[in-house]
């Protein structure tokens, strides 16, 4: 069955970086676009970056442009976050998506 499992995420600084990674598996992981949402307390899920079958960032949404970047290893099967510049707006639960599959989540606290 599809399983997305994330991982990397913690407190981070402001300021600070975090690496978020994702591995797919029971779906033929290179042949689709993946999706990072993220969900803060009180707030709905907003997509943050998606990430076309060849690797290359489609869309990012306005609040992380210029300080993520989203990135893929088709051969592992793994979608990454990479956060640079993270602010406390950042902290949110970060998940990855493919169709209607969600990983469990992974917290990330941006706090000094």
């Amino acid at each position: 069955q599809v399983q997305l499992v994330e991982s990397g995420g913690g407190l981070g600084q402001p300021g600070g970086s975090l690496r978020l990674s994702c591995v797919a598996s029971g779906f033929t992981f290179s042949y689709f676009f993946m999706r990072w949402y993220r969900q803060a307390p009180g707030k709905e899920r907003e997509l943050v970056a998606l990430i076309s079958t060849g690797g290359r960032p489609v869309n990012y949404a306005d609040s992380v442009k210029g300080r993520f970047t989203i990135a893929r290893d088709n051969t592992k099967k793994m979608l990454y976050l990479q956060m640079n510049s993270l602010q406390p707006e950042d902290t949110a639960v970060y998940y990855c998506n493919w169709a209607n599959y969600w990983g469990q989540g992974t917290q990330v606290t941006v706090s000094s």
